[in-house]
């Protein structure tokens, strides 16, 4: 039998547990956003690109955006966040 060598074109695949880990940090912090006082994070999605955690989607508030970023940072494995969360208008406003 004759093994060849392995080829990749482009990037390298990454590590099965690479992808669980960074899976199960994502899954820790919007947890941490669902269960934390001081937000509404139904609109936040949580997702890691490289070493970082990156918060996205709207919130109500201007302290909702920073309750955001410090709820992921007090997550154990979150070593970066980068939050992209903007404030959203809400459609039941004041007539």
């Amino acid at each position: 039998m004759v093994f060849k060598e392995q080829t990749f074109h482009g990037l390298e695949p990454e590590m099965e547990i690479e992808i669980a880990n960074r899976a199960s940090v994502e899954a820790a912090v919007a947890n941490a956003l669902a269960v934390a006082g001081g937000i509404d994070a139904s609109d936040v999605e949580v997702t890691m690109e490289n070493d970082q955690i990156v918060l996205s989607g709207t919130v109500g508030t201007v302290g909702e955006i920073e309750r955001a970023t410090a709820v992921a940072k007090a997550v154990e494995g979150v070593h970066a966040v980068q939050n992209r969360i903007l404030l959203g208008s809400s459609l039941d406003g004041p007539h």
